[in-house]
């Protein structure tokens, strides 16, 4: 909001956005930096706690309720914080035993973190130190990589990512994309923010649906749903705002 004269009014930073996220699709938001596709996704993520937020937005054809949508959505932050004196492996079962049900058996879920470590290509770091960055431990792909790891151990339908290719070269961005598309085949809905992605990114995108999503400030804000095929039958969340 900004002030005008004794009264304040508000300011609109984004309006007329409808759309839907379905699963088994990456579906990616592009625009400039500044441009508002962070402040997008945190509202559709339910982070936003200040402001005036309008509209509506439905799971699977139903209102959105944050409290249980918190327990079925994963958000992967542009930041990779992690615990530098734990291996990955040690990180993810961390993660899985603290966020996956009590109901769910030790086995179980260390079948399950071994599951993510193959589909996020971990593999051949699983026991290396995470580290701290620029000084020794992972590389930043390998960091990136790890925060959408954690995030997939919770098992949730849905997963927010905010700019997952932010500060890679083109050889390590398009690595990082491949471990999302491997996560996109599993029947998850995968929203995500991109900028200024390389040619090569663009080429891996299997459907790009022309652009509907409009920023009051800035100018065009443009909506990619990338088709993938499923894996699995796994009926996952279908997100959906008007």
């Amino acid at each position: 909001m900004r002030k005008g004269g004794n009264a304040y009014r508000k300011l609109k930073i984004l309006s007329d956005i409808t759309g839907a996220a379905r699963p088994g699709v990456l579906t990616a938001l592009m625009e400039a930096t500044g441009a508002g596709k962070t402040t997008l996704l945190d509202v559709l993520a339910g982070r936003k706690t200040i402001g005036y937020i309008e509209g509506e937005i439905r799971v699977n054809g139903y209102p959105k309720v944050q409290e249980t949508f918190v327990r079925i959505s994963g958000y992967c932050e542009q930041n990779d914080v992690h615990s530098p004196q734990i291996t990955v492996k040690e990180s993810l079962i961390f993660s899985a035993w603290l966020r996956l049900p009590a109901c769910i058996d030790s086995k179980t879920k260390t079948e399950f973190v071994q599951e993510v470590i193959e589909t996020i290509e971990l593999g051949g770091v699983k026991d290396a130190l995470v580290g701290t960055p620029g000084l020794r431990g992972l590389s930043t792909e390998q960091r990136k990589r790890l925060t959408i790891a954690v995030e997939l151990v919770a098992n949730p339908s849905i997963i927010f990512m905010d700019e997952p290719t932010t500060g890679l070269a083109a050889r390590a961005a398009a690595i990082v994309m491949r471990a999302v598309k491997n996560v996109a085949d599993t029947g998850r809905t995968i929203v995500c923010t991109i900028h200024q992605p390389t040619n090569d990114i663009f080429e891996s995108f299997d459907e790009v649906k022309n652009p509907f999503l409009r920023l009051e400030l800035f100018g065009p804000l443009y909506f990619l749903a990338i088709m993938k095929k499923l894996k699995k039958r796994t009926l996952y969340s279908l997100l959906m705002l008007s």
